[in-house]
């Protein structure tokens, strides 16, 4: 269940108690042999390795409550490809974001310390997570802000050389005055303000970010001691007009101040950018800039999608040689008791006539290991191959003619 189809509050609604209940809850199934959940603001996940695993989820949502509407079943082939897209950004409501690869990791390595995932969701998830890298490193898929509140921080860096040391203020502190303060002290700025009408809310988001609340009624003083301001207000009109900042600009000792203004409406009077020290940007100048960082990663999309796909082919490759490799070790061990029980009588044959040493011995059981290896060479590359390609015609004629079904039988 993701942002695609769900909104936030059903998001929420669908998590229930921690994650360890969670995966226990989904493991209480005798039809699940493994699982794994991934768990963000945009999105619920359950994976699990099962012979029917639609119906196992689709009886988990069943009894969560959550409507069949608002949620996608993926087969084998899709919900490997969906981990893979994922991991690289792809799946993101912001395409190519970074935080994601983080948080499949953590919560990957918690469903491991809670014993649900197996060989099947080892190889995915640490296919998915070397998928996520590699397509980061190969593209520029994460690549330039393309949320209005980056981009205002990033060009503030453009204009000012650097944001080291700088003294900011950020004023407005909801959803896109928390995302503008976080970007800013990624940026190893000197000191951060934010203020806001609600002090409340000022003081809350200053506790959160090791940063200081300043009052509304102090808001132009702090603006005559910082480099930077940043304005995010939903207010209805100008907070700041002309005569405000000329106030502020006649005191000012600093140099040049720059002002950037990415609220709708407009916090900031556009004639302020005519006073002397002042510069002024304002929203439309960074909605340009995040539509056409945004136009360079949906281009890099195809380069993503293409390592993808050949990722994904050599991770199916590896499932179906799975099968493979379990029918070969069950031939070479029945290979083995043969020739162990062969070579014994003929060492006893020999032995009732010479007496054998060690070498002799030794030299028996080499030849009649290589003999076993060597015709079994080609059958064995055969067989790979035919794993690969998915003939199961062929894996359950081998099965067949070395009489292994019944093997099968007792361990399923």
């Amino acid at each position: 269940m993701t942002h695609r189809k769900a909104n936030i509050d059903e998001i929420e609604r669908a998590w229930h108690g921690d994650l360890e209940a969670l995966l226990k809850w989904i493991s209480s199934s005798d039809l699940v042999e493994e699982s794994a959940v991934l768990k963000t603001c945009n999105r619920v996940e359950i994976y699990v390795v099962s012979p029917r695993g639609e119906k196992v989820l689709f009886e988990l949502a069943k009894k969560a409550r959550i409507s069949s509407r608002i949620i996608d079943f993926h087969d084998h082939d899709e919900s490997l490809n969906h981990l893979l897209r994922l991991a690289s950004g792809l799946e993101s409501m912001i395409i190519g974001e970074d935080q994601i690869l983080g948080q499949m990791k953590e919560l990957y390595n918690m469903a491991k310390a809670a014993e649900t995932t197996g060989w099947t969701l080892d190889v995915a998830f640490k296919k998915a997570i070397s998928v996520g890298k590699r397509v980061r490193r190969e593209t520029r898929i994460n690549e330039r802000s393309i949320s209005v509140g980056s981009a205002a921080v990033d060009l503030a860096e453009e204009i000012l050389g650097s944001l080291e040391g700088r003294r900011v203020l950020v004023i407005g502190a909801g959803d896109t005055g928390e995302l503008i303060s976080k970007a800013l002290l990624s940026k190893n700025i000197g000191e951060l303000l934010v203020t806001n009408r609600t002090f409340g809310r000022a003081l809350a988001l200053a506790a959160g970010l090791g940063a200081e609340a300043v009052p509304f009624d102090r808001m132009k003083e702090m603006i005559r001691t910082s480099d930077l301001v940043i304005s995010a207000t939903s207010a209805p009109h100008y907070i700041l007009r002309r005569d405000d900042l000329e106030e502020v600009m006649a005191r000012r000792t600093k140099g040049t101040l720059l002002m950037i203004d990415i609220a709708n409406p407009r916090d900031i009077a556009e004639d302020v950018g005519e006073i002397p020290g002042v510069e002024l940007r304002n929203i439309d100048a960074l909605r340009e800039i995040s539509a056409e960082n945004m136009r360079l990663r949906m281009a890099e999309m195809a380069r993503a999608e293409a390592i993808i796909d050949e990722e994904l082919a050599l991770l199916k490759a590896k499932y179906k040689r799975r099968r493979a490799e379990d029918l070969l070790g069950r031939i070479y061990l029945q290979a083995e008791e043969i020739k162990a029980q062969e070579c014994m009588r003929a060492m006893n044959k020999l032995g009732a006539r010479h007496t054998l040493g060690e070498i002799e011995e030794r030299v028996l059981m080499d030849m009649s290991h290589s003999i076993v290896n060597k015709i079994f060479a080609e059958p064995t590359k055969a067989l790979r191959r035919a794993a690969e390609r998915g003939d199961d015609g062929c894996l359950n004629f081998i099965e067949e003619l070395f009489g292994l079904e019944a093997d099968d039988e007792k361990d399923a």
